[in-house]
């Protein structure tokens, strides 16, 4: 009895931690009702930039304190997640047509003090 007591829990702490990742085929994944990058730091949104328009408002100086979630070379578009050029080059994930991006402030995971900053421009990704 004590080993089936043993093997249900060790299958009960397993399953709980594979909901803790990301599936392998997203680059992010949700906590507390927010998408979260691999870092487990909280995703944000932009307002100035256009849904669907492949492109990223927030370059420069803003990116510097609003860094983008990368995309790696060998990644390709799946499902909500699409892949925005940037104008420096580089490729940035975007949700829904919406490019993703981390605060610079946010500290540890968990974080969401970039929520409304800029009057409201700035917003927590939401699945």
């Amino acid at each position: 009895m004590k080993l089936l007591s043993a093997s249900i829990l060790t299958a009960a702490l397993l399953a709980g931690c594979g909901s803790m990742s990301p599936a392998p085929d997203t680059p992010t994944r949700t906590a507390d009702g927010v998408l979260i990058g691999p870092t487990g730091m909280t995703l944000y949104t932009f307002d100035r930039d256009t849904p669907n328009s492949g492109k990223s408002a927030c370059n420069g100086p803003c990116a510097t304190n609003w860094p983008p979630l990368p995309v790696a070379d060998t990644a390709k578009p799946m499902g909500a997640y699409t892949i925005v050029m940037r104008d420096d080059g580089k490729k940035q994930w975007a949700y829904k047509g919406a490019p993703l991006y981390y605060w610079s402030k946010d500290a540890k995971p968990g974080d969401k003090t970039g929520d409304g900053m800029l009057n409201g421009a700035w917003k927590v990704a939401r699945p």
